[in-house]
């Protein structure tokens, strides 16, 4: 149980969940992109979406995992319009496919959660050999992004209603390599470090999310992009670390947020009315929060930017 109730400027707290936080909020006229939907806070962010009228797209790695939370969230909502489409995001292919797809179905889009992320792995190379968290976290999520964005701005346009972009960061952007990132060592695997690598990705998280704010207002378009700190969670992302899963799951419960909770944060930036016109914030306990002075570094946003760009220039 979390055991933090202080509530913040929103009048929400760590403890307040993804229904509390959400509550009477009418969102029937929504579509919604949710990456990694098929576990924890993701599905937890789609079943509080659908709960509200979004139209929730799930976007995952394994259909038929997502084909099976889709039939237990519908169980309990049954007029829950939910759909279920393959991404794999370690696989620039496989963005592309599913952007493509997507955009064919001329279905509008309002928010894309840019949810999906994998948690200190051994070092890896994604299918386009580049190093796999920053692969995933971000580089994925930069393309679809980029992708999907025409989309987003014709259904603003079309519809007059504001939409949205949340990137899922962590307070593990606090502990990147020391540079911040490692542009010129992004697959230097003697120096390779788990966590720091983990930290790097989600910097590039919040890095993103600014720097297409600044764009998205340059241009007037009416969507905002920003960033989360979900909390601190006890979810598969630990996998690949058996000792610290079998810990956290030992003592999780006193110390840290259970899965509505940990999805507060992610509804609350995605539907909430007091969030409209905000762009380019970094969130926290469904509150805004202060991310490091790397993290609000403009400068090193746009070379990422660039640099994003080049990794995902089709060959």
């Amino acid at each position: 149980m979390w055991v933090f109730g202080w509530k913040g400027a929103s009048g929400f707290s760590a403890s307040s969940t993804a229904d509390q936080v959400t509550n009477g909020i009418d969102a029937s006229a929504l579509t919604a992109i949710v990456t990694g939907a098929s576990s924890g806070i993701g599905t937890e962010t789609t079943r509080v979406l659908a709960s509200h009228g979004v139209h929730v797209i799930m976007a995952v790695r394994n259909v038929e995992v997502g084909k099976k939370v889709k039939e237990t969230i519908i169980k309990e909502i049954p007029d829950a319009k939910i759909d279920v489409m393959e991404l794999d995001l370690c696989s620039m292919a496989s963005v592309r496919k599913f952007a493509s797809e997507y955009n064919s179905l001329a279905l509008p889009l309002n928010l894309l959660i840019n949810n999906a992320g994998v948690m200190a792995p051994p070092f890896m190379l994604s299918k386009d050999g580049i190093e796999l968290q920053f692969a995933t976290n971000h580089l994925g999520h930069f393309l679809l992004t980029n992708l999907l964005l025409d989309n987003m701005k014709n259904t603003a346009r079309d519809s007059q209603k504001e939409g949205r972009i949340v990137n899922l960061s962590s307070l593990a952007h606090r502990h990147p390599y020391a540079e911040g990132i490692r542009f010129d060592k992004i697959n230097d695997s003697s120096s390779y470090n788990t966590i720091r690598a983990y930290g790097q990705s989600k910097l590039a998280n919040i890095l993103h999310a600014n720097e297409l704010s600044r764009r998205l207002k340059e241009e007037g378009v009416q969507i905002t992009a920003n960033s989360l700190h979900p909390g601190s969670i006890a979810t598969n992302l630990l996998r690949h670390h058996g000792f610290i899963d079998g810990m956290v799951n030992l003592v999780g419960k006193y110390i840290l947020k259970n899965i509505p909770q940990g999805a507060a944060t992610t509804c609350y930036v995605a539907l909430h009315p007091q969030v409209k016109g905000v762009s380019g914030e970094y969130f926290a306990d469904c509150n805004i929060a202060t991310p490091t002075s790397l993290a609000k570094d403009a400068e090193l946003a746009k070379k990422l930017w660039d640099f994003s760009l080049k990794l995902t220039e089709p060959s």
